[in-house]
């Protein structure tokens, strides 16, 4: 699923901007689909363009207009369309990982500073879930309630792997340094 489909799932919800949904994807979305402005705009211009959604441009004073999406009947059909992909791709782009793929080249008290660095995102995610989960969850759909607790099991899990297997990269790496 790309950003264009994403953006339009979003905007089932009602009317929004590129600042609404870049907001979206900070939070609700943040542990599992990752986009920056530079891929959200583009993806709004050409969403309209191909008449999925309208753009309602509001004056501001002293800024830009605002530009507010919602999406067209045919918007919904795409959407629909694109859900009904029943092997979507699970894919992990980990930079974490990468990096921990070449620890034995690491000194030690970086291995530690990249676990410590890790286990405190892991952490921002958790406090992330509690504060969704204190902000309504009952309102939300079925859907996304799994989403956030596939979200709530992933960070568990990989706090809990962390701590139970740290040693692992501690001790290669100080074996590596010894013989090096």
């Amino acid at each position: 699923m790309d950003v264009k489909t994403v953006c339009l799932g979003m905007l089932t919800d009602g009317p929004a901007s590129g600042y609404d949904l870049k907001k979206e994807f900070e939070s609700t979305f943040a542990h599992f689909f990752a986009a920056g402005y530079g891929s959200i705009y583009p993806a709004l211009s050409r969403l309209s363009e191909d008449g999925l959604l309208t753009c309602e441009e509001i004056p501001q004073e002293g800024k830009p207009d605002r530009k507010v999406y919602c999406i067209t009947d045919e918007g919904r059909q795409v959407l629909r369309d694109a859900l009904k992909n029943t092997k979507p791709c699970h894919k992990i782009r980990s930079e974490f990982l990468a990096t921990m793929c070449f620890a034995h080249l690491m000194e030690q008290e970086d291995i530690q500073a990249v676990l410590d660095h890790r286990l405190g995102d892991i952490a921002k995610y958790q406090e992330l879930f509690r504060s969704i989960e204190q902000d309504g969850l009952c309102d939300w759909p079925q859907g996304a309630k799994f989403v956030l607790g596939f979200g709530k099991a992933v960070a568990r899990a990989m706090e809990n792997y962390i701590q139970e297997n740290r040693h692992m990269l501690v001790e290669e790496s100080a074996t590596e340094a010894a013989v090096g």
